[in-house]
């Protein structure tokens, strides 16, 4: 096709066609159609001009704010996409000073935009990057639905844990602490406490009674996030915020980029004590026995 014959089909067509045409289209075939020069510029002039036509109208309206897109392309330099969302509006500006950059490789961009791709798990696993409002950016991520359907385009509870592990297994611990730290942290420590009963043995814990806090730092702002795991007749549940001073077995002290790699599998509490990277206060043989009816997903090899 032609540049002006691509410009008239994006521009045009059915944003749900589209997203099924790319869809059927494996990453070596797409990768290549990117690489040609007047595809690209078609397609994600096209994808950006065309976002809010599969946004939800209502959380559009609350999204304010300059997007700086900075895309990465194979063998060549990043081309970069600025975007102003205001008053349910979705516009290219390219004058525009960004309050967010997100970057991401363009292969990886056009997936999410299709649904095909989960941006909270490309950040997990250091493949999408974002500098400045976090918040801006995580927003921009909900506010979309995935192209012929009701389904967010992100959704941070519909991540599978086996994916989670699998990308935490494969980051590195500066990018883990840099997550940990930032405004995607609330999101993935509220995930990891809902599941955690999903988790735990229920055979092997049959007998067992306990109670376990975690302080977890590694927070900007020096503070710590606080939960409680009660085990008791096999079944486990968990204490938001518990008070100060409350009375338990034992109470774990780590970082939360070790807290995400203890979740996961990826540290063993035994070597967490013995390199200091966890603390426990209280009786460890119980924090041990927490760990003993825990069985955490497994990151695929």
């Amino acid at each position: 096709m032609s540049a002006d014959e691509l410009n008239e089909y994006f521009c045009t067509t059915d944003v749900l066609e589209i997203t099924e045409v790319i869809r059927t289209v494996d990453d070596a075939d797409l990768r290549r159609l990117i690489d040609l020069e007047h595809f690209r510029e078609a397609g994600v002039v096209a994808i950006l001009d065309r976002f809010a036509e599969f946004a939800d109208a209502e959380r559009l309206e609350e999204i304010q704010g300059v997007v700086r897109f900075q895309l990465a392309r194979s063998r060549k330099d990043d081309e970069c996409h600025t975007v102003r969302f205001q008053d349910g509006t979705v516009a290219i500006d390219s004058e525009a000073q960004p309050d967010v950059v997100i970057a991401a490789d363009i292969l990886d961009f056009v997936r999410l935009v299709t649904g095909e791709r989960n941006p909270a798990l490309l950040y997990l696993g250091a493949r999408l990057g974002i500098e400045g409002h976090e918040m801006l950016a995580l927003a921009v991520g909900t506010v979309f639905t995935v192209p012929g359907s009701d389904q967010k385009a992100v959704d941070p509870t519909a991540l599978d844990p086996v994916d989670v592990a699998t990308a935490v297994a494969t980051t590195s611990a500066k990018h883990m602490r840099s997550v940990m730290e930032g405004g995607f942290r609330p999101i993935v420590l509220e995930e990891v406490f809902r599941r955690f009963p999903d988790f735990i043995d229920a055979d092997k814990a049959g007998d067992m009674t306990l109670s376990v806090g975690f302080r977890i730092g590694g927070r900007r702002d020096g503070e710590v996030d606080r939960y409680v795991v009660h085990i008791a007749d096999g079944a486990c549940t968990i204490e938001t915020s518990p008070p100060e001073g409350q009375r338990r077995d034992a109470t774990i002290t780590i970082d939360g980029a070790d807290f995400l790699r203890l979740a996961t599998g990826q540290l063993h509490p035994v070597r967490g004590v013995l390199t200091g990277a966890l603390k426990v206060k209280g009786d460890r043989a119980k924090a041990l026995a927490l760990n003993a009816v825990m069985v955490p997903p497994k990151p695929r090899d």
